[in-house]
């Protein structure tokens, strides 16, 4: 990254300069050449697995898990998962995903799962050789959680599930999922809970594969009288809707940081440009609305990293809810990269929307994340809702 005084601000410690420094070196010396090679995005599935084989290997995926089961630190580090975030998805979108996933996926199980839960899946998410999925959308239900179908019921000493999931990530290559579904304790989000659930489940399959136009493995996942042992269950019954706002909390920050490596990389990309075109027989960026678009991306930029390190370092401090913070970083961050992005591309020019061409790619990247994990108009909600909380107190 061209500009990284972002590292010495008060937010970030020396174990996250180091960390920066040593994924940004393994970025450029291990995945670049992995990931330039022609043909290597022809199969998203093989190169998914590929990568977080990858990450298992040079030990990143250990982030996403805490020490006690084969993690990095003692507790999930926010800081450290969006330096990682931010990192990747400069260098590319569909790293940044794997990475994700493996934290988002697991994130529960590390919060809400019992020794022995996380004994099953953790170590695995750590090394890179178990893939994580987490089950909460569904074809009715998207930013409004608490209006989900999916049904849970106790049977005995197992959970029955019934119902389907929707723009699930990592669907149809995960090992296991963290499913969301409703066991009936109240009405509305107090009846909801989350369950682990074993790919090879009986009962549970993939009925669509999704396409997007940033390619990535997403599929509709149908459960069809899945039966799961009750020891599966995460937490206590009617607790799920919590156990998502809690996994929430931690990662969404970090869709924040990955809008930022995305929207560094197109600052950088943009600046080259305006470097090397000449236009009127001088450097692109002797024009001044170049200019005011590249001050006004470093400026976004900044803006961003700020309100994302904020909601990380709450969190990591130990805040326990960062709902307001955690959402102000998301919106903020996702909203201004679309924008720095699209103005890459139009310094670019007719180049800039050539299939292949890095802008190109980043334009395409952007567009989900202002959707996923809390679209940006539920995001303006939940501000405005921690606002009026906080000022009629």
């Amino acid at each position: 990254m061209a500009d990284s005084t972002f590292l010495e601000w008060p937010f970030l410690e020396a174990q996250h300069r180091q960390l920066a420094a040593e994924l940004d070196t393994w970025c450029r010396d291990e995945l670049v050449p992995i990931i330039e090679a022609p043909g290597f995005h022809n199969d998203i599935d093989a190169a998914c697995q590929r990568i977080l084989n990858m990450l298992g290997s040079a030990g990143f995926a250990r982030y996403a898990v805490t020490e006690e089961w084969g993690g990095a630190n003692e507790n999930l580090d926010v800081r450290s998962l969006c330096i990682i975030r931010m990192t990747l998805a400069y260098y590319s979108g569909l790293a940044d995903f794997v990475f994700a996933m493996q934290g988002l996926g697991s994130g529960t199980i590390s919060l809400l799962g019992s020794d022995a839960t996380k004994a099953m899946y953790l170590p695995g998410v750590a090394d890179g050789s178990r893939c994580a999925a987490f089950a909460l959308t569904e074809p009715g239900s998207g930013s409004d959680v608490a209006s989900i179908q999916t049904t849970a019921r106790l049977d005995g000493s197992d959970y029955v599930i019934d119902g389907s999931k929707t723009f699930i990530s990592n669907g149809g290559i995960a090992h296991q999922y963290v499913v969301f579904a409703r066991t009936g304790e109240a009405e509305g989000a107090r009846g909801l809970s989350a369950f682990v659930v074993d790919a090879d489940t009986s009962g549970l399959e993939i009925s669509e594969r999704i396409e997007v136009i940033a390619p990535h493995p997403l599929a509709t996942l149908s459960f069809d009288g899945c039966r799961v042992p009750a020891e599966n269950l995460l937490g206590q019954s009617g607790s799920g809707f919590k156990a998502a706002m809690a996994t929430l909390d931690i990662f969404r920050p970090t869709v924040g940081a990955a809008a930022l490596g995305f929207a560094r990389r197109a600052l950088d990309e943009a600046t080259a440009r305006s470097r090397s075109r000449v236009l009127f027989d001088a450097p692109l960026h002797d024009l001044q609305l170049v200019q005011a678009m590249l001050g006004e991306g470093a400026m976004e930029i900044d803006a961003s990293t700020l309100l994302v390190l904020r909601a990380a370092w709450a969190k990591d401090r130990g805040q326990e809810r960062v709902t307001r913070e955690a959402a102000m970083a998301k919106l903020y961050a996702t909203e201004s990269a679309q924008k720095v992005i699209d103005q890459a591309v139009q310094i670019f020019g007719g180049d800039g929307v050539v299939c292949g061409n890095k802008v190109e790619e980043l334009y395409r990247e952007i567009r989900a994340l202002r959707i996923y994990e809390g679209a940006s108009e539920v995001q303006k909600i939940v501000i405005a809702s921690a606002h009026l909380a906080a000022s009629a107190e």
